[in-house]
């Protein structure tokens, strides 16, 4: 029963998914608040402080008034909230395609496995890369992403060793330009170059609407 759990949301709204493999769908985002993390690009510092506790029914409820099929689970960090799991197994419950953008962190193994975890692997360049729990990458199940913010090329080629040495080719893995410091023609080049297996991550609603929030 979920009657009696709540988490802390920053925000909900709809809008179409602007990263991952699922970009350019529409979707139904569930920003909980507070964040572990200070990375040095960070787009949604608001979320560290601001929300409110809300009951994981009127979540659900929200969710399918929406009226699309995709939910996403973000933050801020929502792995830092107890009620998290319970918020996710009780959307894949309802029928929801779910995701999970996890900034790699916090363990993994305590998402429903039929979500999709999307784990944010953070570079030297946003300053928090000694905070990384790489045991993630053993917990990966075939369906998970695994996304690298490039500042610049030393985090391309930092990221590009990290692959290697963990033998990540073969998973979901995204390479996002840090918005105003990569350009991502460049990285698009280096990845050609490289010849690396990775997906070019690109912040479509930021592109479509603007760097705002709500979209």
């Amino acid at each position: 029963m979920t009657g009696d759990v709540s988490v802390k949301v920053c925000e909900t709204f709809v809008s179409i998914q602007g990263e991952s493999t699922h970009a350019g769908l529409p979707c139904f985002f569930v920003r909980l608040s507070g964040c572990n993390l200070r990375c040095s690009y960070c787009d949604t510092a608001y979320a560290y402080h601001e929300g409110r506790e809300t009951a994981i029914g009127e979540i659900l409820s929200g969710a399918r008034d929406a009226g699309v099929g995709m939910v996403e689970v973000t933050g801020g960090e929502p792995l830092l909230q107890a009620g998290t799991p319970v918020l996710i197994k009780t959307l894949c419950d309802a029928g929801f395609k779910v995701l999970v953008e996890t900034n790699g962190s916090m363990r993994i193994d305590s998402i429903d496995r039929r979500a999709v975890a999307i784990v944010d692997i953070k570079t030297p360049g946003s300053g928090m890369e000694g905070e990384m729990f790489y045991g993630n990458l053993d917990m990966l199940r075939p369906h998970d992403e695994i996304k690298f913010v490039i500042t610049d090329r030393a985090d391309y080629l930092w990221a590009r060793d990290l692959i290697r040495r963990f033998r990540l080719a073969g998973r979901r893995m995204l390479f996002s330009p840090s918005a105003g410091l990569l350009d991502p023609g460049e990285l698009a080049g280096w990845m050609i170059e490289d010849r690396l297996p990775v997906r070019l991550n690109l912040q479509l609603h930021k592109y479509v609407f603007g760097d705002r929030r709500g979209v």
